[in-house]
């Protein structure tokens, strides 16, 4: 593969493109990926390849990148995240919208970029949203900017799919976990920061209800899941909005539960606020039969082999022993 293709990762330095550059320099080699963000990172990851300062609004600054490097392929990550696009909602419509369409445009009208990977999210669904195993098809109410700005994006990615062939593929990811970098402002972002608290000692205070099940997913299976629809052939990727993703389903009870089977000091308090209306109008569960049976979506991880694999590594990273 390396040699042929070079990458573009726009908004690299957050939680999941931060992970996703790392895989990508081992694939591809780290001279043919290129990260970019608004900022950087201090991360030892961006030390190893090109890095750009990019505003994905400065459509300008956009295009001479992509001149500069000549991608063939963008994975573009850059968005206001669900619980921080509430409180600046105007910003948020315009962030994850306009940015969109400025790389959609660019491979349009470029000739250059061949493919596109676009995150969407659970966020496109809402209160009507059948919860338990929500299909890949059904009613899509979103109630917050995020989940509008995800459910336009999906139908824009089709758009320009069918009327001029731009190769998007899309994720709906679900809350995703990780331990190399820190929560980024989501509405799941509490199934991150409760495994920090555990380390340090602290009591962590849940801004959910102990019962609020969610969807989640960890780390090296989202990233499994992003290769895997990228590196998949066009003819197996039917769906172009975005494909139901899945890994595991709990509540914070359940994840406090399985962190005090290797930390049994570690005690929750609940302290629900904004975010809940939030996870309520999520689905509990979701289907991602459409996935497994198009591209062969597999996930690896159970709530319990992942929070001892982010524990260990955790522990590793901060270069403590329970």
């Amino acid at each position: 593969m390396s040699g042929k293709e070079t990458i573009l990762v726009i908004g690299s330095c957050g939680q999941l493109g931060t992970e996703l550059v790392e895989s990508l320099q081992k694939i591809y080699g780290a001279a043919q990926v290129i990260a970019a963000d608004i900022r950087r990172s201090n991360n030892p990851v961006f030390q190893n390849g090109p890095f750009e300062i990019l505003d994905i609004l400065d459509q300008k600054r956009l295009t001479e990148i992509v001149a500069k490097y000549k991608p063939t392929q963008v994975y573009h990550l850059a968005a206001l995240l669900s619980a921080t696009a509430e409180q600046k909602p105007e910003f948020g419509w315009k962030l994850n919208m306009d940015g969109l369409f400025n790389v959609l445009n660019l491979a349009r009208d470029g000739g250059i970029i061949k493919k596109i990977y676009w995150p969407s999210s659970i966020a496109v669904f809402g209160p009507n949203t059948i919860r338990n195993n929500t299909p890949q098809y059904g009613a899509m109410d979103p109630t917050t900017i995020y989940g509008i700005s995800k459910n336009a994006g999906e139908l824009y990615a089709q758009y320009y799919f069918n009327r001029w062939g731009i190769d998007v593929r899309s994720l709906r990811y679900p809350g995703l976990i990780g331990y190399k970098s820190a929560p980024g402002g989501g509405t799941t972002d509490y199934a991150v920061q409760i495994y920090h608290d555990a380390l340090e000692g602290k009591t962590h205070e849940c801004f959910l209800s102990e019962q609020t099940t969610l969807p989640m997913l960890y780390m090296p299976d989202a990233l499994k899941a992003t290769l895997d629809i990228m590196h998949a052939s066009a003819a197996d990727i039917k769906i172009r909005t975005s494909y139901n993703l899945a890994g595991m389903s709990f509540n914070p009870n359940e994840i406090s539960e399985a962190i005090k089977q290797i930390i049994p000091d570690f005690s929750i308090t609940y302290n629900p606020d904004y975010r809940q209306a939030i996870a309520d109008s999520w689905p509990a569960i979701i289907d991602d039969s459409r996935a497994r049976e198009d591209w062969g979506w597999n996930p690896a991880y159970t709530l319990e082999s992942m929070s001892k694999d982010m524990i260990d590594n955790l522990q590793a990273l901060k270069g403590q022993a329970i």
